[in-house]
């Protein structure tokens, strides 16, 4: 259906979404003047073609009043609609009639046209000065009409000035740097209305991890439709005794004849008559644990709206859940942006640290405001281990993230000692993705009292629950997921003992999880393994590395992840992986150990791969002076490293001291393992590429086939090292 179709009206009021409340003001304002407008709210029907509802709108009013804010400039509708008026606009007929709303620039086009100002003003003067600027010589009766088909109904209220706050009023001060949010103001809006003026019934519950704005989003709700409620009360409902308390205020607020009764079921029963009786009222329950202890006191009927935060998710029964999510990172950078004048890589790399979780970006701004840091000096202060001095600074008449925490942290371990443990131990792992199943297997490495309720599917899940009701996690089947800030908090609150027993679990659970890859051919199932806990083993062995504790496991880890992405061609992660392994076994075992042998040739095999073919040949010379020192010149560790030597001097263009390499790496191997083993066939087949590159076909000929003939025997014609030392002979054989 289209807007209201006849006689052109007076004015349409374009405005967005966010400012209805002063849209319906001035309508009505206009209307009681005795002119005609035409208002989305009012005048559009469920169902029609707003495109076409907005030109009907557009062409069929005189003049178009603009609502001004930022939200405003925001919306791609808006600015169709004033510059539509606009372009009709002459100097001797203004169709435009700018409304500003806030102290804000008007750009572009807007910047020369006068506007008229209401924000700062009371209610009397911004009428006065909306109607001395849109008078016109016009009568209206001094009543209106009645209809004469019907008995008259009692009138509307007029809204009431969007600038003044209902006479009922304890909501907490505006934050007055909230940030985006326009997703999930318009879902509470529209599960409160039902897209319509009139409230609906059903509380709306707001739930999230500690620190993701719940409070702070009702907070905005109340103040930017405040004009829809004559009360609005907020309720501290984290424990009985203060939602008690705040129910009575509101009795005295409300002045009911029972407000100083001594019996809390007498002052209660007063305040639902009261709320049950009347409409226009919001009440906020702020910071819920349970549904149980809200049942009672919700009132009934469908008079007025109710918002309930909590953490707890299960509020189904009570409420519509509205789950709020961390904020985009596009909102991050834009809040440090706004707040600390800085919104480009470094504002970037603060959101990824903090998780875009608000409460930590808004403390991290106000640090930095007070001290002069800058973000990326937080940023390095936070990576390098003080978040927990970080998160616990004090902020003027606000919690802190470490504050916000240690309730819910605190509670977990009470109720669920299992519950608390594994949170402690995912957080020594990756925060995404953390596969139950894993865990679950964990056995003998995981500690008590989190091991004794692995063993049964239902203790575990009692466990999983613990956490979930407080949002510490979240679960998508059988994987959990953790903000890593609550893993970071977690893991500096527990005792250097506590720290290092729940690093050495993690890294062990790892270390038995994650098979080794096999560096000469790619094996699908276990890169499946690789592809789903690579991460976890690397958060794993990165914790054990920094307590000092488990270093093979941890060496062990990195060593197979360097292992796996190297042979994705990822060599880049690989050498990162391998520097790390070689680092812990360094210190854990001197630089002289075989294993430290082990981690410096591959780490060799990397650089090789990368072109570094001079620090290729600086790793590979130390991996066999070490082994040399250690197993005698004739062990097979040798041979290898002397095979991956051989292979930088054939591209150095070495090819006399590639032969002398291969020559002396295939007589360890044969005296080791026989002449048809595949080891043997390898270094025949390396001897044979260099015969190939001086020229001496014939003797290269002879070598593949015999490394063809090893390959075929040990693994079978379709093995990939027998194709491909099928497809060497058949370049040989062609030449």
């Amino acid at each position: 259906m289209a807007a209201e179709t006849g006689p052109k009206k007076d004015f349409f009021i374009s405005y967005t979404g966010a400012d209805v409340a002063w849209a319906e003001w001035v309508a009505w304002v206009l209307k009681d003047a005795g002119f005609s407008t035409l208002i989305q709210k009012w005048d559009f029907h469920f169902g029609g073609n707003f495109v076409a509802n907005m030109h009907n709108a557009l062409e069929g009013s005189e003049r178009t009043i603009a609502i001004l804010s930022e939200a405003y400039f925001a919306s791609k509708f808006c600015e169709d609609e004033w510059t539509a008026a606009l372009a009709k606009s002459t100097p001797d007929n203004r169709r435009l009639l700018p409304i500003r709303i806030a102290d804000i620039a008007r750009p572009g086009l807007f910047a020369p046209i006068a506007s008229l100002d209401l924000f700062d003003l009371d209610e009397v003067v911004a009428k006065e000065r909306l109607l001395a600027a849109v008078k016109q010589t016009r009568a209206k009766p001094s009543a209106a009409p009645r209809f004469p088909g019907a008995a008259a109904k009692p009138a509307q209220p007029a809204p009431r000035f969007p600038g003044a706050l209902p006479a009922i009023w304890n909501l907490p001060r505006r934050n007055p740097t909230f940030t985006g949010r326009a997703a999930p103001l318009d879902a509470l809006r529209a599960s409160l209305n039902g897209g319509s003026a009139a409230a609906v019934t059903q509380p709306a519950g707001i739930t999230g991890l500690g620190g993701i704005g719940k409070s702070q989003l009702a907070i905005e709700y109340a103040y930017r439709y405040r004009a829809d409620y004559d009360l609005a009360w907020w309720l501290k409902a984290e424990e009985p005794a203060t939602l008690a308390a705040d129910f009575a205020a509101l009795a005295r607020a409300l002045d009911l004849p029972e407000k100083d009764a001594q019996e809390q079921a007498v002052v209660l029963a007063a305040v639902h008559a009261w709320l049950e009786a009347h409409s226009r009222w919001l009440l906020i329950f702020d910071n819920a644990e349970a549904p149980g202890p809200l049942q009672a006191l919700l009132p009934r009927g469908e008079m007025g709206d109710v918002i309930i935060t909590t953490r707890n998710p299960n509020f189904g029964r009570l409420a519509k859940v509205l789950p709020l999510d961390l904020w985009p990172r596009s909102e991050s950078v834009a809040f440090l942006r706004e707040r600390t004048g800085d919104g480009g890589a470094d504002a970037d790399a603060l959101a990824h640290a903090l998780g875009d979780l608000p409460l930590a970006l808004e403390q991290a701004a106000a640090y930095c405001q007070a001290t002069g840091e800058s973000v990326a000096g937080y940023t390095r202060m936070l990576t390098a281990g003080h978040a927990a001095e970080l998160f616990a600074e004090p902020r003027e008449a606000e919690r802190t993230v470490a504050a916000v925490w240690a309730l819910a942290f605190a509670r977990v371990e009470a109720e669920s000692p299992a519950g608390a443990a594994l949170l402690k131990l995912i957080s020594f792992l990756a925060p995404d993705a953390i596969p139950l199943a894993v865990i679950s297997g964990g056995g003998e490495p995981v500690p008590e009292p989190l091991r004794a309720a692995l063993t049964s599917p239902v203790e575990r899940n009692k466990a999983v629950a613990a956490l979930l009701r407080y949002s510490l996690i979240r679960r998508d089947g059988d994987s959990l997921s953790v903000h890593r800030l609550v893993q970071a908090v977690t893991r500096q609150r527990l005792a250097e003992a506590e720290h290092k027993a729940w690093a050495t679990a993690a890294v062990t659970l790892m270390e038995d999880a994650v098979p080794a890859f096999p560096h000469a051919a790619f094996d699908a199932g276990v890169a499946a393994i690789h592809d789903r806990l690579g991460a976890h083993a690397l958060a794993a062995a990165e914790h054990a590395a920094a307590a000092g504790v488990a270093p093979e496991a941890a060496g062990r880890l990195f060593n197979e992840v360097g292992a796996y992405r190297a042979m994705r061609a990822d060599f880049a992660g690989a050498k990162a992986a391998y520097t790390r392994a070689l680092a812990i076994d360094e210190k854990a075992f001197g630089p002289e150990h075989p294993k430290v042998a082990n981690r410096v040739n591959n780490l060799g095999r990397v650089l090789y791969e990368e072109g570094d073919l001079a620090g290729a040949k600086a790793a590979f010379k130390r991996a066999l002076a070490i082994d040399e020192k250690a197993f005698g010149p004739e062990h097979p560790n040798v041979a290898t490293y002397v095979n991956n030597l051989g292979a930088v001097l054939r591209q150095e263009g070495d090819l006399a001291g590639a032969k002398a390499a291969y020559s002396r790496a295939l007589a360890i191997d044969e005296k080791a393992f026989g002449p048809e083993h595949p080891n043997v066939a390898r270094d025949v087949n390396n001897l044979g590429r260099v015969l190939k590159d001086e020229g001496d076909l014939v003797g290269a000929k002879r070598l593949f086939e015999r490394a063809l003939a090893i390959f075929e025997k040990c693994f079978g014609p379709e093995h990939p090292d027998t194709r491909i030392a099928r497809a060497k002979l058949a370049r040989v054989s062609g030449a």
